[in-house]
């Protein structure tokens, strides 16, 4: 009864079929989202590897600016 007055010619078999149509567009949405995330991580990672507590890599001044509280720290741009 309830399918015939919403319009639609059966009750579907499964309702995953039924709810599932839209799923490519949440897909691309999640999958687009992830490369905006990328670059950010690569800073922090690059951040995290020049702090003095690894001190694994030393990163040019032309990609960093220094910070107001603390001069001496290195900030990437």
């Amino acid at each position: 009864m309830v399918a015939r007055e919403l319009g639609f010619d059966r009750v579907a078999a499964n309702s995953l079929d039924a709810v599932s149509d839209r799923d490519f567009a949440i897909e691309f949405s999640a999958h687009a989202a992830i490369p905006d995330d990328a670059p950010e991580s690569v800073m922090q990672e690059l951040l995290l590897w020049s702090s003095t507590e690894f001190d694994f890599i030393e990163l040019d001044d032309a990609f960093c600016t220094g910070s107001s509280i603390m001069p001496r720290r290195k900030i990437l741009m």
